[in-house]
């Protein structure tokens, strides 16, 4: 039943532009405060919690602690085990997602309007009164234990792993928020109690809804539901120091292809420069068959299936990342060609028409991110924790529009550092000096 009313509100909100969906600030009359979008032409409403802090809250020694806390939620609350809290939630056809990335943790929530106030009371006993039975950790552990171990072997996780360590030195960010291997099997109940303190805290908390719920109904779920959550957590971790430095590693495995990670400094989120960046990484490596690094590494030379850029603007730091894989005996070249259109770019520009098509594709690609009242509730919060404002769906593709060839060539002059560029790869690359 949930599944054909979630796919219905698909079907209706799809037709919406950004524009039409209208956000309502709210408070709870326990102070908590949260973004709602009403839609009560189908009973079924979306919620999405976010705790800013994440995995990077970790200490060293107890790397995936967060994850293995988040992941065991709800494997038993209250007076119910794994089982019966999983067939508690499937009577309510309710559903629950809880994950952890490194700057927040989030909880997403899918209910219908019928047993909205059963399902929010199961929820609150995940949230209040977790088991973190032996039996479940163990299992859980398990499975990320697998993770892990399969991640030791793949290569493209091999390669970005290095990138971050080379990245962010001691930061939480150079580890991966799985853990390893020993930290995972030395973490205890205690460990998994620790780090729900330290990250579901009130003072960190970011909420939005989506559906059949109205203001006042919304702010006593959010005050029942979070109302008893501590009031602060544990001191979020210092920025990041990026120790990126051009050059290239080399990590020999076997495999008739190289795996290739690079990228150097990036751009902070709120950064007068940022849509002008946005727009140029587009045009470098974004989505798409027209992007300039897509177009000479593949199109012309063959030596890729695929090549993509992305700014990553973390909570802590920020990075411009690249990859692609080519076969050992092309690596060289496809790095070559890669440093090339990187001066190239940083030196000219971007042609009329590359700029153009960019802001093209990026605004008529922003309305179909909106597929959904799950979708709608999960960009809402992510523009919470970006400080930035309601009007923002109605004047995001202005933005994009704004950007000129001028401000393409001054931003790509200030950040594009080709000497700085670095290449981490992993295969048995032909003719390729590590360097650095």
């Amino acid at each position: 039943m949930i599944r054909l009313l979630a796919a219905a509100f698909v079907a209706l909100l799809a037709a919406l532009p950004a524009s039409a969906v209208e956000i309502k600030e709210i408070t709870s009359p326990g102070g908590i405060r949260a973004w709602l979008v009403e839609e009560h032409s189908i009973p079924f409403t979306a919620l999405e919690i976010r705790f800013r802090g994440g995995s990077s809250l970790d200490l060293p020694e107890k790397r995936g602690a967060t994850l293995l806390m988040m992941a065991t939620l709800e494997e038993g609350a209250g007076d119910l085990d794994s089982q019966g809290f999983a067939e508690a939630r499937e009577a309510l056809a309710a559903g629950f997602e809880f994950d952890a990335n490194d700057d927040s943790v989030s909880v997403s929530v899918r209910m219908l309007s019928e047993n909205r106030d059963a399902a929010v009371a199961l929820l609150k006993t995940a949230l209040t009164a977790p088991r973190f039975d032996q039996d479940a950790i163990d299992r859980v552990r398990a499975q990320v234990v697998s993770i892990i171990q399969s991640d030791e072997k793949d290569p493209n996780t091999i390669a970005w792993r290095e990138f971050d360590q080379q990245a962010f030195g001691a930061h939480p960010y150079a580890s991966s928020r799985n853990g390893t291997l020993l930290s995972v099997a030395a973490l205890t109940r205690d460990d998994l109690i620790a780090a729900k303190a330290n990250v579901m805290a009130r003072d960190r908390l970011y909420v939005s809804a989506v559906g059949d719920i109205t203001e006042a109904e919304l702010g006593a779920l959010l005050d029942d539901l979070l109302g008893d959550l501590p009031e602060t957590g544990a001191p979020l971790p210092p920025k990041a120091e990026l120790g990126l430095k051009g050059g290239v590693t080399v990590i020999d495995f076997a495999s008739p292809q190289s795996v290739v990670a690079f990228g150097h400094e990036g751009i902070e989120r709120h950064d007068p420069d940022f849509f002008a960046a946005y727009v140029l990484n587009q045009v470098i490596g974004g989505h798409g068959f027209g992007a300039r690094l897509m177009e000479e590494v593949r199109e012309k030379r063959g030596l890729t299936y695929g090549i993509s850029t992305d700014l990553v603007p973390m909570d802590l730091g920020w990075t411009w990342k690249g990859g692609f894989a080519s076969a050992n005996e092309k690596v060289s070249e496809a790095i070559g060609v890669v440093r090339d259109e990187w001066a190239r770019i940083a030196a000219e520009g971007v042609s009329d028409e590359e700029l153009e098509a960019a802001k093209t594709y990026l605004t008529g690609a922003y309305p179909l991110r909106f597929d959904g009242n799950g979708r709608i509730a999960g960009i809402l919060v992510g523009m919470q924790m970006d400080d930035l404002p309601t009007t923002y769906l109605r004047d995001r593709n202005s933005y994009i529009e704004a950007v000129t060839s001028d401000d393409i060539k001054r931003v790509a002059r200030r950040l594009m550092k080709p000497d700085a560029l670095r290449f981490v790869v992993v295969g048995q690359p032909a003719g390729l000096e590590p360097s650095n």
